[in-house]
């Protein structure tokens, strides 16, 4: 029995039988995966459920929380920002910020946050929810971090800090949170349902995640992987169903431009087709030589924390790697998330391509590789 709806161009047909036999080989329960091909769309599939209280089926509105995909859409902006003379990736930090200096972090650079360089993966201070939704106690607190190591000199996963410190840089140019910024400049314009800040009004488009068994737990709160991924206990990982988790409205009401976006498989994938080739014949968000800057890799191997997850960084980007999801080659980029959502671009082939769920898998999870290796398979 088909487990989908939508459809894929004749040519793109093995992308429409790996969706199928995700769900048939997965614990998939719903998902949707489309890809643009030269600014065209060549596939839109959906299917299973997006929430399993009530039965309500996925459809092509539904939106779901995509965690660090939303690594994604701020580096966009803040390569977008670069190309515009606006911002230099390789200046200090501090030019546009200018309290951001204290504590050691004067030479930090924005591209040092991008590659995850900058030695504030975490922060020292303890904020409430409250604080972290209010936006401004979190700049402060990252004015007065000071680094874990020398900036520059090693890399570390920089999670939520991530986001807010482009973000606030992003905020300091334009005068718009990247949340408001994304919409404004590109998410409206382009019709793509990618969100920084769910509004109210499209909370009836919200699937619901759930927890597949055998996840790894995390480690203890002390322990700097915690600190980073739950801003020290403020945020709960993965707690599906706590209060201010990751099914609460209220979480995705605010901003966490780390890790906080919520976005449809068409909206990923339109906003990575719009910065590699523009849609339907419009202009590219980023020039080819953009595209170089940021797939110029700035970081891989063991880091601070001691793993060497396989994975290489461009400037706020994943980049192919045998160790990682393998994707279509020297020019493909993208991000991650931790229920299983993937998106990339890659101006080469002239892609963009997003996979979302809400079946949260965890380690070994499959399902976008298998998408990608049969887009492979159809493009050659």
């Amino acid at each position: 029995m088909q487990q989908y709806q939508g459809w894929a161009d004749e040519r793109y047909g093995a992308v429409a039988d790996a969706f199928a036999r995700n769900f048939e080989e997965f614990p998939e329960l719903g998902a949707a995966v489309t890809v643009f091909v030269g600014g065209r769309k060549v596939v839109e599939l959906y299917g299973g459920t997006a929430d399993e209280r009530t039965g309500r089926p996925w459809t092509p509105r539904t939106v779901v929380p995509v965690f660090s995909c939303a690594k994604g859409p701020v580096s966009i902006l803040a390569h977008l920002l670069a190309q515009r003379g606006r911002l230099d990736l390789d200046a200090p930090i501090a030019r546009y910020w200018p309290e951001f200096a204290r504590n050691g972090k004067q030479d930090v650079t924005t591209r040092m946050v991008l590659g995850h360089r900058a030695g504030i993966p975490a922060l020292d201070a303890v904020l409430s929810f409250e604080e972290i939704a209010a936006w401004e106690p979190v700049v402060r607190a990252i004015e007065e971090q000071p680094p874990l190591w020398e900036p520059g000199a090693g890399h570390e996963y920089h999670g939520h800090v991530f986001g807010f410190a482009v973000g606030e840089v992003i905020r300091r140019i334009t005068g718009l949170t990247p949340g408001a910024f994304l919409r404004e400049e590109i998410a409206d314009p382009l019709g793509l349902p990618v969100r920084i800040g769910l509004p109210e009004s499209e909370l009836g488009d919200l699937a619901r995640l759930v927890e597949s068994e055998g996840r790894r737990p995390m480690p203890g709160p002390e322990h700097l992987l915690t600190r980073i991924v739950t801003m020290n206990g403020a945020l709960v990982f993965p707690g599906l169903d706590a209060p201010h988790g990751w099914n609460d409205p209220a979480l995705h009401a605010i901003e966490l431009p780390g890790a906080g976006a919520v976005a449809s498989a068409t909206g990923l994938a339109g906003l990575y087709a719009a910065a590699v080739t523009g849609l339907d014949g419009g202009e590219r968000l980023l020039a080819a030589a953009t595209v170089t800057d940021v797939v110029r890799e700035l970081s891989s191997g063991q880091g601070f924390l001691g793993f060497d997850m396989g994975a290489r960084w461009g400037s706020g980007v994943l980049l192919d790697s045998p160790g990682f999801r393998g994707l279509l080659g020297a020019r493909s980029f993208g991000n991650d998330g931790a229920g299983g959502q993937f998106a990339f671009g890659d101006d080469e082939f002239g892609v963009g391509f997003g996979y979302v769920a809400n079946r949260m898998i965890g380690h070994g999870d499959a399902r976008a590789t298998r998408l990608i290796e049969a887009l492979r398979g159809c493009l050659a």
